[in-house]
């Protein structure tokens, strides 16, 4: 899972990404079947109807998840279920406990013929708070908008009895004509209002999301791996056809970086754009799956962003195919989603993702060298604000606990930065012929989608396909409590660190904000009692101060986030109106920006002798 904050009163945008494997076992013909109607719609919930296999004990449990695969928190699903009733074959309800916030005990359980129950969606019971903030992750959650869009996170809807996991699911969805089911699996059904879906087994199916909305879709073909592309805009600002191009683009890179490396072959992005209402979607990212991804972003975002956005986070998504979905360990590959053990090694899972998700667009011409730089850079800095000495595998053991769960961000920072220093160590003493993705796809054919490894014997395997020092550099600096120098393993392809000063933007200071937003009014205003910058002091801005508009485009919670992106292209000394409300009275401040400046490190490449091997890592 990938989650990055950006926090600004009301935004609070994050990534995150899920997978998990599919377990190969033998047949077995029992068979659970769901309908799930989203055709009629009560108090903002949806019917489910399950039919249960044959139980031959006189008690059964009914779980639905605690957490899922990858999202690394505990969100209790079941506590989004209501009215949850058993019957018998004759339609007498039979006796049911719940047991605690995701179980449901059946009494006389041999007689079970169906259950039902109401499920509410998460999307309006997000509060905005971010990771660890009792949220369920947005592309993690599910939203119940008649008429108009269903997330179907299967998750949230279906659960599974007793050790029946691993027998075949059915599921039909009924839905008004009007709405189109998008999703990787196969409709078996012919209906225009009736969608039926099988799956081998109860994990599989958590890992098929469907979002129904009005069809808004398009398709193409890479490499013999078929791309979907839905998306569901409220106010019609996005379409699917309108961002195919990038995103085409994108995955031909990274098919092409991936070589042969190759595990699904359709393959299905769902973007959900929220409007920012009190009760959508506030936790934005993705969630990844095995043959999918669910995307979701504020609609307001500006196209560009918005482009920059869906290329960041689905390319993240997307080398999820390599780890961990074809190399994981027993934890993820047996996962409990009640009771789960979570494994050692996030720094590869979604670590290695992210190194990835960012060396491919150098590798393959997307950014510039210096772009590469920039954000290796900037993970080095946002790294060394969190925990340094902790152990990575203690913290990826444990993250589901305190103190190691707030340092979860980690994976993305230093968890991206382990996968450069084993990449530049494998490539310097290969003499630049090999590199991790060499290393990832021996660890592929090693173990594959249906062989999980033991976590205590990753490193071992690591070092028995690569070399002496990469199983040094794990003990020591993955497994062990010292901080990485990264100045010694850039310094082998001739990168070195500096710093200058650079502007800032004016409306936060990291990720602090200067301005905060009425939710009654949506007017935008200076936070009071604060120390602010240069900016408000040269102008004469003061707390309090509502800012109605800034050269003479209005401004409001509904494009907030365009007034950050717009003054970040601002220089020192531009002409600047700003049209204020000031104790009831509106005036217009006139003058020039001056700009905030801070401290900003930098990686840049200054030994030439060096050069042969930093195109070997960069392009190799």
């Amino acid at each position: 899972m990938k989650k990055i904050l950006y926090s600004l009163a009301v935004v609070s945008m994050l990534w995150s990404c899920k997978t998990t494997s599919t377990t190969a076992t033998s047949a077995v013909k029992e068979e659970v079947n769901v309908t799930i109607d989203i055709n009629n719609v009560k108090e903002d919930k949806v019917l489910v109807t399950v039919v249960a296999p044959k139980i031959k004990t006189n008690e059964i449990t009914y779980s639905v998840p605690k957490i899922i695969p990858g999202t690394y928190s505990i969100d209790d699903y079941g506590k989004y279920i209501e009215d949850f009733k058993a019957f018998d074959s004759k339609g007498g309800q039979l006796t049911v406990t719940k047991t605690d916030d995701n179980t449901w005990k059946i009494q006389n359980a041999t007689t079970l013929s169906k259950i039902t129950y109401l499920v509410n969606d998460t999307f309006d019971t997000e509060k905005g708070g971010g990771f660890g903030k009792n949220d369920v992750f947005s592309p993690a959650g599910t939203n119940i908008d008649a008429d108009k869009n269903f997330m179907l996170n299967m998750h949230g809807f279906v659960g599974y009895f007793e050790n029946k996991k691993d027998i075949s699911y059915t599921v039909s969805v009924s839905h008004p004509e009007s709405l189109w089911g998008a999703t990787s699996m196969k409709d078996l059904d012919n209906s225009t209002t009736n969608d039926v879906f099988n799956t081998p087994r109860y994990s599989e199916l958590v890992e098929n999301p469907i979002m129904y909305a009005k069809p808004d879709y398009t398709t193409f073909t890479v490499d013999g791996m078929e791309i979907l592309i839905s998306v569901f805009s409220p106010n019609g600002k996005v379409t699917a056809e309108s961002i195919t191009p990038d995103m085409k683009t994108m995955m031909i890179a990274q098919k092409t970086f991936l070589g042969k490396i190759n595990a699904t072959k359709k393959y299905t992005v769902l973007l959900y754009l929220s409007s920012m209402t009190p009760t959508d979607a506030k936790g934005f990212g993705a969630l990844e799956h095995p043959t999918a991804t669910t995307v979701v972003l504020p609609e307001a975002m500006p196209k560009a962003e918005l482009v920059n956005a869906m290329k960041d986070v689905v390319s993240h998504e997307f080398f999820h195919i390599v780890t961990p979905l074809t190399i994981h360990s027993k934890e993820i590959h047996y996962f409990d989603f009640n009771t789960p053990k979570m494994s050692e090694h996030l720094w590869m899972y979604e670590g290695i993702t992210e190194y990835f998700a960012n060396l491919f667009q150098i590798n393959q011409g997307l950014i510039t060298e210096e772009e590469f730089y920039t954000r290796m850079a900037e993970k080095i800095e946002n790294s060394k604000k969190l925990n340094d000495t902790m152990p990575f595998t203690t913290m990826s053991a444990n993250v589901l606990t305190e103190p190691y769960k707030a340092q979860y961000l980690n994976v993305y920072e230093k968890g991206a930065l382990i996968g450069m220093c084993l990449d530049i160590i494998i490539r310097e003493k290969s003499n630049g012929e090999r590199g991790i993705l060499d290393l990832m796809q021996k660890l592929s054919v090693e173990y594959g989608v249906s062989k999980p490894f033991n976590d205590k014997e990753l490193f071992a395997k690591i070092t028995s396909f690569t070399y002496p020092e990469v199983g040094d550099f794990l003990k020591t600096y993955v497994a062990g409590p010292t901080p990485i120098p990264y100045e010694s393993f850039l310094a082998k392809v001739g990168v070195v660190k500096t710093s200058e000063k650079v502007p800032a933007n004016v409306f936060l200071k990291g990720q602090v904000p200067y301005i905060t937003v009425d939710q009654s009014t949506k007017e935008i205003s200076v936070i009071p009692n604060i120390e602010l910058n240069v900016f408000y002091n040269t102008l004469g801005l003061v707390g309090g101060d509502t800012i109605l508009a800034i050269n003479d485009k209005a401004y409001s919670l509904t494009n907030i986030y365009e007034m950050i992106t717009d003054s970040q292209k601002w220089k020192e000394d531009d002409a600047v109106a700003v049209k204020i409300k000031r104790n009831g009275v509106e005036q217009v401040i006139k003058g020039k920006v001056k700009l905030p400046y801070e401290d900003k490190e930098e990686l840049k490449a200054t030994d030439v002798s060096k050069n042969a091997l930093k195109q070997a890592w960069l392009k190799g």
